[in-house]
């Protein structure tokens, strides 16, 4: 085990932006130290210093890309967290982002409240999504899927006799899966979940607590076999739940 020192790492170009994240870190994981870094050879001079738990990574760096940042981060400390907090909320940013390794990708511009709450999640083990990114990344997959052209049918031999339908034989070892059924209550949480919308958000609309929300969002994560907002977005989609 690394005698390092652990440390949430602050990677932005603009010490302002960095003092605002380092004061909402402050009231999620206040045990944990902040470490800043304002250029990518400032992110090499922390890894080799701590071991990063979190890092906190803005795209727009004097010296290269938090893009760069982040590969640097998941080359040397695989195991580190890495969620990008950012202005950039279009596919040529996200996209690449959540491609590279991303956790998570919050939007700075979001309301104060908001931040903190996506925060939180990061330390419940739940990766942050900002709702915006959310949908865009659930209309990219609605898209590809709608335009992705169906497959052909493998040849069939003959029917046996008159009245008898031919079925197409499954490969060796192909076992076919029953849709997994969700109760009620449980599609009404993933079709919010779908949408981007907040445990908090989604309890107020069911008139449930956060707390029993946050059961039905486990339960549905446990029979999906999912483990994460942006896998749920797609099974919502593919279900059908969000238009």
């Amino acid at each position: 085990m690394s005698s390092k020192p652990r440390c949430t790492l602050i990677v932005d170009q603009l010490p302002e932006s960095r003092a605002n994240m380092a004061s909402l870190l402050a009231k999620v994981q206040p045990s944990l130290p902040v470490c800043e870094a304002g250029t990518l050879a400032q992110v090499e001079d922390m890894m080799r210093s701590f071991d990063v738990e979190l890092a906190l990574i803005d795209f727009t760096l004097p010296d290269g890309s938090g893009l760069d940042a982040l590969r640097m981060l998941h080359s040397a400390q695989p195991d580190s967290r890495a969620v990008m907090i950012t202005l950039f909320d279009d596919d040529a940013h996200v996209f690449p982002a959540l491609q590279a390794g991303a956790f998570g990708y919050v939007l700075k511009d979001r309301p104060e409240i908001e931040i903190v709450a996506q925060l939180r999640r990061i330390r419940d083990g739940e990766p942050p999504l900002s709702s915006s990114v959310a949908l865009r990344m659930l209309k990219h997959f609605a898209a590809v899927i709608e335009h992705e052209p169906a497959q052909p049918l493998p040849p069939v031999a003959p029917a046996a006799s008159v009245g008898v339908l031919p079925v197409a034989p499954m490969r060796p070892g192909m076992v076919e899966e029953p849709e997994v059924a969700l109760t009620d209550r449980e599609t009404e949480v993933l079709q919010r979940v779908g949408k981007g919308y907040t445990l908090p958000e989604i309890a107020q609309q069911l008139g449930l607590s956060r707390h029993t929300v946050a059961d039905y969002v486990k339960q549905i994560y446990r029979k999906l076999d999912i483990s994460s907002r942006a896998e749920a977005a797609l099974e919502a989609a593919r279900r059908g739940l969000v238009r």
